[in-house]
């Protein structure tokens, strides 16, 4: 995080989400998602959602995030360019997955893809780390299925 003249080091990542409610925007926030496994997160999400939408959520929820993730595929946005929420100093923006055509050991098979968007602030975060953050997280959401195997 960072106050404008401080920058703020966490070991915990206290992982926030955007939620779409009828009250407009909220970002619930899931606490030490760092020692989450992926489904855990999943369903910690699933449940903050639907207290955020029907109007439950605890408020101290809703502050104390480190990172933020956004995804408009919902909407069917393929790609944008996500604000950040300060006083964090990045945003994770997640599109709307698409088939596209790829080869395949000689053919053509149909994939789902998604785009991803990281808005930084530059003036705590360079490029170079923000790209091979990027580069990691496209590895790994590449080859889920062996990801979440080995959580098992």
């Amino acid at each position: 995080q960072f106050d404008g003249q401080t920058i703020y080091q966490y070991d915990a990542v206290h992982l926030a989400f955007a939620v779409d409610t009828p009250r407009g925007l909220l970002v619930p926030v899931i606490r030490h998602a760092n020692t989450l496994s992926l489904r855990e997160i999943s369903r910690t999400a699933k449940q903050l959602s639907e207290e955020a939408r029907s109007g439950r959520i605890n408020p101290d929820l809703l502050q104390g995030g480190t990172f933020t993730i956004t995804n408009l595929g919902a909407f069917g946005i393929e790609q944008f360019t996500p604000v950040l929420n300060l006083p964090q100093v990045a945003i994770l923006g997640i599109g709307n997955a698409v088939l596209r055509p790829v080869e395949e050991a000689g053919e053509i098979r149909y994939r789902r893809f998604f785009e991803l968007s990281l808005t930084i602030n530059h003036q705590v975060v360079d490029g170079a780390p923000a790209a091979r953050f990027l580069q990691q997280l496209a590895g790994i959401l590449g080859d889920i299925e062996v990801y979440l195997a080995a959580e098992n």
